[in-house]
């Protein structure tokens, strides 16, 4: 008897949305299935499906009807709306822009109690939230997050061009933001969903506090985590190897969304 597959549906045909499409069916061909595709650009959504096999580009309503699972790869701006949708209608959701529900994860996480369905969050560009999540069953004090990139990685931010912060020319680091978790999401909606997903690992005891540095001799995305609490103090160092297609997010970004996957598809659990 064939095991049913896995149905899902991909909004946001970018760089991290294809890369994913592309390893789901390279990695998970016999457990899974991507039946449809969404962008807000369908010249996009079009073309991805001309390279994934049965997948249709449709739109947003479409593509939750038809899917089991919604991964959402699109970004922060669009990802609270993209996934109370998938849940209204009763679907598992994967966000991907963490960043863009920040505040308003409750909302979801209600939603999600009523339909009796579930929201996965991948950590992203960073590992030891197994660990984060167990100390928030104890007391924690402090969480604390720096960022560090190439200047190719922080190129174009909104926030830089707004307080005119330029990279060009820099020889050595350069700190180019101090702030909370908040802000932080706020300022850099497309490079910082690592601390939204701290945020919501410590179950909101406490907001992270980030900064964030521009560094020329840098070839990777360096993200170190300090966590203070009762029982622990956590220090967690990643050196990230940028993505191919996209150097303003790491590649173990898109592989930890896949790691979400095959654990929904694996009978068994590691971790916390």
């Amino acid at each position: 008897m064939a095991t049913k597959k896995l149905k899902i549906g991909i909004v946001g045909c970018g760089a991290i949305g294809s890369t994913l499409a592309v390893l789901l069916q390279k990695k998970f061909a016999k457990n899974i299935k991507i039946v449809a595709l969404c962008d807000i650009d369908m010249k996009r959504a079009r073309l991805l499906a001309g390279k994934v096999k049965e997948a249709d580009a449709v739109s947003l309503e479409k593509l939750i009807k038809a899917s089991d699972l919604v991964v959402e790869s699109a970004s922060a701006k669009v990802s609270f709306e993209i996934a109370q949708k998938a849940l209204y209608a009763g679907k598992e959701v994967l966000v991907m822009s963490v960043g863009g529900i920040l505040g308003k994860e409750k909302r979801l996480f209600d939603l999600a109690e009523k339909k009796k369905t579930k929201i996965f969050f991948p950590s992203g560009a960073v590992c030891g939230l197994d660990g984060i999540r167990a100390l928030s069953l104890s007391k924690i004090k402090k969480i604390t997050l720096t960022t560090m990139k190439p200047p190719q990685g922080l190129k174009g931010a909104s926030y830089l061009l707004k307080h005119n912060i330029s990279l060009d020319g820099i020889t050595g680091d350069k700190v180019v933001f101090q702030g909370s978790a908040m802000e932080a999401v706020r300022a850099f909606p497309q490079n910082i969903n690592v601390v939204a997903v701290l945020s919501l690992a410590a179950k909101g005891q406490v907001m992270p506090r980030v900064k964030i540095v521009a560094s020329r001799s840098l070839k990777r995305n360096v993200h170190i985590i300090e966590v203070d609490s009762d029982a622990a103090h956590l220090k967690i160092n990643c050196e990230n190897v940028p993505s191919p297609d996209n150097p303003r997010t790491s590649y173990l970004a898109i592989l930890s969304a896949l790691a979400v996957i095959a654990g929904i598809l694996d009978p068994v659990k590691i971790g916390a």
